[in-house]
């Protein structure tokens, strides 16, 4: 079983600066991509960016410009700098793994999965 944990998310003003961490763990042997969804009171989840194991990335439109992804494959972890931070971007941000690849006594797995959620509020 594999497992996301997210850290970061605090509450910052409107034109701060944030980081979020991911950390997987879980007898990882690969995961194809990586990336952060976020989620604001009624309203759907949305995918902000994600990350291939390629280090290929995709952002919303959104957020081009203002977040950065990157990833440590050796760490499987990932991050989002976001910069520029506005009020909309409240919201409770989830970290997912896609297509990840974990071997426990023998047995191969693939599987995608999310992190608990972490809230981020920028006030105004």
């Amino acid at each position: 079983q594999v497992q996301l944990v997210e850290s970061g998310g605090d509450l910052v003003q409107a034109g701060g600066t944030l980081r979020l961490s991911c950390a997987a763990s879980g007898s990882i042997v690969s995961i194809a991509s990586m990336g952060w969804y976020r989620q604001a009171p009624e309203k759907q989840r949305e995918l902000v960016a994600s990350i291939t194991d390629g280090g290929s990335a995709t952002y919303s439109d959104s957020v081009k410009g203002r977040f950065t992804i990157s990833r440590d494959n050796t760490k499987n972890t990932v991050f989002l700098q976001m910069n520029s931070l506005k009020p909309e971007d409240t919201a409770v941000y989830y970290c997912n793994a896609l297509r990840a690849v974990s071997r426990w006594l023998g047995i191969r797995r693939v599987g995608d999965y999310w992190g608990q959620g972490t809230q981020v509020t920028v006030s105004s």
